[in-house]
């Protein structure tokens, strides 16, 4: 598994750790006593790690290769997925699966980034940045998804959408913000939730939802780290810094306002541990769909115009 920076001490001590139990047991020696005293060492520096992250050691864990994606979720927490195809316009963007879908027994129409694990993946996947039929396909599932009275969930993982000549030729700018005005009108619940990374208006062009969510170590940012970085310090060099100034984390997000719900990871981030993350992915979704059933048309698009109007503080002097 991926190795990050700020993960060596904690390896370190599980190598220690595994070297004194296979010398107890090869060479039939006691050693319970520094076994023990080894694993509460570990625990004492997991626990230090994990519970003092930084924004940077988030973005890092966001973007983790073994990190949970779009269709682990689907498989894990929902069922009877029957994956769409098509814009009606261009063609099909594989960055941009969507479909129906059931949930705790609830019929909804689910739409999200995927990213790719190796190179060839990545390629068809175009590494979760979707083009501009990307964002028409997925406003065209959630117009099936308000025609049947399904909810919408969007599942947000993409450091931004793909910025090359032919999505520019295809009008991407157009999409989104099209997109941006008719999630604002839809009539059926729309929970967003960001999995991993959630760059700037390829992230909002799926996001403009009643609940939006995120995962504990994700990061939701206009710019990524490194970019921002590079604008105002001339360096990505200074990405940790940029990430810390941004309040692009999960914790940070929700202590503004900007975001409605934090859902927990396991100890180390999603990676390790696939379905016990999609389980609680699961249940957030299912609890604010209760919520929000209780809402009738107009007030859950007054409540989704409000909560995006109320966004943002300017003091005067």
């Amino acid at each position: 598994m991926q190795l990050l920076e700020f993960e060596k001490p904690i390896a370190e001590l599980e190598r220690e750790l595994e070297k004194l139990r296979a010398k107890s047991a090869s060479q039939g020696i006691d050693m319970s006593g520094d076994i023990a005293s080894m694993e509460a060492k570990l625990a004492e520096t997991r626990q230090l790690t994990y519970e003092n992250l930084t924004p940077w050691q988030r973005v890092q864990i966001a973007r983790h290769t073994q990190r949970p994606f779009m269709l682990d979720y689907i498989a894990h927490a929902f069922s009877d997925f029957c994956e769409l195809h098509g814009d009606r316009r261009i063609g099909d963007d594989h960055s941009m699966p969507g479909g129906f879908a059931r949930i705790g027994g609830r019929r909804v129409v689910v739409i999200g980034h995927q990213k790719g694990r190796d190179t060839k993946e990545n390629l068809k996947r175009n590494f979760g940045s979707a083009h501009p039929e990307g964002y028409r396909k997925a406003m065209r599932l959630m117009k099936l998804a308000e025609k049947f009275g399904l909810p919408v969930i969007a599942l947000i993982d993409t450091p931004g959408a793909y910025p090359g000549i032919g999505a520019e030729e295809r009008n991407i700018a157009e999409a989104i913000a099209h997109n941006l005005r008719e999630m604002m009108l839809l009539k059926v619940p729309v929970i967003a939730i960001v999995l991993g990374e959630g760059g700037s208006g390829g992230a909002l062009g799926i996001g403009v939802a009643d609940r939006v969510l995120m995962m504990e170590n994700a990061y939701y940012s206009v710019i990524s780290p490194e970019g921002c970085a590079a604008i105002l310090w001339k360096h990505r060099k200074h990405a940790p810094e940029a990430a810390e100034a941004m309040k692009l984390a999960a914790p940070d997000l929700l202590k503004l306002g900007l975001v409605d719900g934090v859902i927990a990871e396991p100890t180390g981030g999603a990676h390790h541990d696939h379905p016990g993350t999609a389980a609680a992915l699961k249940e957030a979704i299912l609890s604010n769909l209760d919520e929000l059933g209780k809402l009738t048309v107009d007030q859950l698009r007054d409540a989704r115009y409000a909560k995006f109007r109320a966004f943002g503080e300017w003091e005067g002097k």
